[in-house]
Order: C-alpha cells, then structure tokens, then sequence
C-alpha cells in the first residue's frame, strides 16, 4: 500500500522484451518464417524485479550507462507502457519529457504542433488558447511559430516541447535529457522552473547523464544497470560510486 506523501511506487517491476535471434529484413520474411516455426526468440530484460518509491515534492534522479533501463522505466511511470510483471502506482497528473520532439510532427508547424501537444497531455483548445503566448515567449520562437517544425534545430524542438509540457505544473514531471539540448542560458532557464516546480510540491523525476545537474538538482537517486537498481540513496553518495564504477570500468 501507497504512504500518504509517495507519488510514484513500482513494486517488483519486470519488463521483458522477445527479441528475434536472427535478423530478419522484412515483415513478409518474418511473418513467413514464423508460420514454418523457424523464428527463435530470446528473452531480454529491460527491467528485472525494479522496486522504488519517490515521495512528494521530491527531484528523484535516474543514472546508468546506455541501455541500462531508464527509459523504460519513465516509460512506466508516463503510463505509456505496462510492466510484465508487478505493479506500477502514479499520483495525480503526469507530464512527460520523453524524448525532444515527442508528440509532435514535422510538418505541423510550432503554432500547430503546441495545440497538437496539448490535446496529448490533456489540455482543451481553449486552455491551450489561454497558454499559448506564455509558452511562446518562454520557447524563445516568436519569429518561427508559424514555420514547419522540420526548418527548427534540434535545440529549438527541445524548447518549445519544455515550454509546453512545464507551462502549468504537473503534480509528477518527468524529465529524460531534454534540457542536455540546446544553449546553455535556456538550459539554466529550465532548471529554474524546475526549481520553482518543486517549490511548489511537484515531484520530479529526473534522467541525465550530467553528473553535475544530478548532484545540483537531485535529493535522491538511483542507479541503474543492465535492469537492476545497484544503489538507492543521496545525490552525493549514488552519484560518488557511480563514477567510480565507471572509472574502473574505462581504466
């Protein structure tokens, strides 16, 4: 059972993937293949037996090398994918910072593309209506709103997708390397916000491979490997023997 002031809880969470053995170039060869019982699966873990709680209010950081499970694992508490086994709990309202450029569509151009993101976390037209200016002057894109999102760089899709997801805050923010794109004085903009956010009681969960905004923003963390939390505990300490791992490993 939930405590009063957790927002997230994943009790003994597996998520397990069937992977074909060998490659197969089309789907007509697989569908083939598979009728003639020719197609071997092996079985992969993103996830295995993953149980960890974040409380209200609190900035949770996710560490771990490439392929590790972290993504999976925002996946999860975005509710955008289910567990094969155990249980995933969230409170309240989500909003989700995937991937840069999440939801949107190339074509579309920003003005469409910020009501087109807004119907996906929830909001109606006329909200949306209400928030659009604000989340134009804090994208920075005045000049380019009515231009296709294909022309933007990678660093202007990752603002105005911050700019929409954070414009009013959630009760859960999940955050998965957005603000690694794009100048640094917008970098230290979101940070800010996501500062005031949890200020006000929104519980952050936090994904990046800079140990520095780990420690700065993190009250705890944890580290995970190959679908398994090695460690749970303060910034400092998790963030410590991470690097040390890591330093072994390369040396």
């Amino acid at each position: 059972m939930m405590q009063q002031d957790e927002m997230i809880r994943l009790e003994n969470v597996t998520v397990r993937y069937r992977l074909p053995q060998e490659q197969v170039r089309t789907f007509k060869e697989y569908a083939i293949r598979r009728l003639k019982g020719k197609i071997q699966n092996i079985e992969f873990l993103a996830l295995n037996n993953v149980s960890l709680s974040v409380r209200k209010g609190e900035v949770f950081g996710l560490i771990g090398p490439n392929g590790a499970g972290k993504t999976t694992l925002l996946r999860l508490v975005a509710r955008v994918m289910y567990p094969s086994q155990g249980r995933v709990i969230v409170r309240g309202k989500v909003a989700p910072l995937l991937a840069m450029g999440a939801g949107f569509h190339s074509e579309l151009t920003g003005r469409e593309n910020i009501f087109l993101n807004g119907a996906i976390l929830g909001f109606s037209r006329r909200e949306m209506e209400a928030k659009f200016d604000r989340i134009v002057e804090f994208a920075e894109l005045r000049d380019f709103i009515d231009a296709p999102l294909r022309t933007y760089s990678s660093g202007m899709v990752a603002r105005l997708g911050f700019a929409v997801a954070t414009d009013s805050a959630p009760d859960v923010l999940i955050v998965d390397e957005v603000l690694s794109v794009g100048d640094i004085a917008f970098q230290e903009k979101g940070l800010t916000r996501i500062r005031q956010f949890r200020e006000q009681g929104t519980t952050i969960f936090l994904v990046s491979h800079s140990m520095s905004t780990i420690q700065k923003m993190c009250d705890r963390v944890a580290w995970l490997n190959h679908g398994e939390i090695i460690k749970t505990g303060s910034a400092k300490e998790v963030v410590a023997q991470f690097e040390t791992a890591m330093d072994s490993k390369n040396s």
